[in-house]
């Protein structure tokens, strides 16, 4: 099978296009052809050797945390997911650049209906993301308001969906040319950040979600109202900010969960969310999608094709 390979960590340059053998799933797995894989910050970082010291990720790897396929073959201990099932999910350790990945029962979930396997690739990780902060973290509630720093990104514009459909009220921001797709998303404020401090239009929030850190996590802190929660993706909210402000602070840090996914999956059949998908690249385009994602400014998402869609 064909697949994205790299042999050592650094830049996406290491990355090679090779022939290796399929995978077989053991017990507890699936095997899922792969039609597409999204594109993520992670892909990078992983490369660069940063998760080989956290997680124990190893060399050679294959790059890709979203998947979207069908599933080929399934283990004995397999219960939920049967030859032919459609899917999408988060393998916890990538893999999906390639023409095929096992994966745990629990990394997978049946793919929205109502979108193609380009579009699915899309969603699991940022999304994972977003409705892990804002549901299992925040328990946002109707009627609160939120403010979404980066929010048409990967998992800004996520966010702002997932904030809408549990009712809440959200302040999002982002740079000049992407305001047109915060009101797309259904941001009720949406802020220019070149042009305006959030902190002159966010005031006294329920929750704050962060994934840029640095300053503007510093400058969060400050619009949050007492027994407020800022939640960042890159870095562990300051715990003396967080106690003199009489706040709440987590860092978030994304796991697959099929469950999770299932929920995610039945608001997009819904009509409440809709991944951005912003460009799609051949698998042959690896390296140049690697070197957008490390730039954390793609707006929307960028997916790779790895096979035609199956006829239906």
């Amino acid at each position: 099978m064909k697949a994205v390979v790299a042999h050592e960590y650094g830049a996406p340059e290491v990355l090679k296009l090779e022939q290796i053998p399929r995978p077989e799933p053991n017990e507890e797995e699936v095997l899922v052809r792969v039609i597409a894989s999204g594109v993520n910050p992670a892909d990078p970082l992983t490369l660069s050797g940063k998760y080989a010291r956290e997680f124990g990720t190893h060399l050679p790897l294959i790059p890709g945390y979203e998947i979207a396929g069908v599933v080929e073959k399934t283990g004995a201990n397999v219960t939920k997911l049967k030859v032919g099932d459609a899917v999408y999910g988060y393998p916890t350790f990538g893999g999906g650049w390639a023409d095929y990945i096992t994966v745990k029962e629990w990394e997978v979930a049946v793919k929205p209906k109502s979108l193609n396997f380009v579009e699915a690739a899309a969603v699991p990780m940022g999304a994972l993301t977003a409705w892990q902060a804002l549901v299992d973290v925040a328990k946002l509630q109707p009627g609160q308001t939120v403010l979404i720093h980066g929010g048409s990104g990967g998992v800004g514009s996520f966010a702002i969906q997932i904030a809408k459909a549990r009712g809440a009220q959200v302040i999002a921001t982002a740079s000049t040319a992407n305001q047109d797709l915060l009101k797309q998303l259904g941001a009720n404020v949406a802020v220019d950040y070149t042009k305006t401090k959030f902190e002159d239009v966010a005031k006294d929030v329920d929750a704050v979600l962060d994934p840029v850190g640095k300053e503007t996590l510093a400058r969060s802190y400050g619009v949050v109202k007492k027994g407020g929660i800022v939640m960042s993706l890159v870095a562990r909210p300051d715990p003396a900010e967080i106690k003199k402000r009489g706040i709440r602070g987590a860092g978030i840090s994304v796991h697959p969960d099929s469950e999770d996914l299932g929920e995610i999956a039945q608001l997009i059949d819904a009509g409440k969310i809709k991944p951005i998908v912003t460009q799609v690249l051949p698998l042959s385009e690896a390296i140049a999608a690697q070197q957008q994602a490390a730039t954390h400014h793609t707006r929307g998402k960028v997916v790779l094709r790895i096979a035609d869609e199956p006829k239906a």
